[in-house]
């Protein structure tokens, strides 16, 4: 399901104008989290509130990634959507008794329309950036204890990004690029006993990707 969010952020730029600079941007990196705080309410399970502390395990399986279609409307200012692939696992040790499994892993989605500034020509080849917006998390929810097994995708609350970054063309069409990109979302998952699963959820990340323009 993921692969098929990030594919949606192509077919939406798809129908801009010809006149337009249309940028699809496919990038990958190092992603990590803090701690954060959870909250499960279940009449089943019971109720517990505890903290996690997290890590992001970029290039295993599934891999952190992003795709995002943006275009520009002038050399200035472009608008369009982002998808990110973000993950979380608790590190050892970090899961309360009970649980076998508290994790978003496939992953931590992310969709947001975003704005951007570019400033193109001002530092030679180089062009800086940053950008921001707001959107859904669609994360896979993996909770699974004695008596309840939660595995699925789940819309679960907004997210926002914000990202800073420089771009270098490597010709007409081809460019690389190097960013910081920030995610934050809010989370209030369904179990499958009836009950639900909360915590809100800051990533990192510091990417390396590829652009083609047209």
């Amino acid at each position: 399901m993921s692969r098929a969010i990030a594919l949606s952020v192509l077919l939406i730029a798809a129908p801009a104008v010809a006149s337009a600079e249309i940028e699809l941007s496919f990038y990958g990196g190092a992603q990590s989290a803090p701690a954060s705080d959870v909250s499960v309410r279940d009449g089943v399970i019971g109720n517990d509130d505890f903290s996690i502390d997290w890590e992001g395990k970029s290039s295993s399986a599934p891999i952190y990634y992003g795709i995002r279609a943006t275009r520009w409307k002038n050399e200035d200012f472009g608008y369009g959507l982002d998808f990110a692939h973000n993950k979380i696992y608790p590190k050892a040790g970090e899961l309360p008794a009970g649980y076998d499994v508290l994790e978003f892993t496939d992953g931590l989605n992310t969709l947001t329309v975003n704005a951007y500034r570019r400033w193109s020509h001002a530092f030679g080849d180089v062009t800086p950036y940053v950008g921001g917006g707001l959107g859904l998390a669609i994360p896979h929810v993996e909770v699974t204890n004695g008596t309840s097994e939660t595995f699925g995708y789940q819309v679960t609350g907004p997210a926002a990004t914000w990202v800073a970054g420089a771009t270098y063309p490597i010709n007409d069409q081809w460019s690389v690029f190097g960013e910081y990109k920030g995610t934050y979302s809010k989370n209030k998952a369904d179990l499958d006993t009836g009950g639900t699963v909360e915590t809100d959820v800051f990533t990192n990340a510091v990417n390396m990707g590829v652009s083609f323009n047209f």
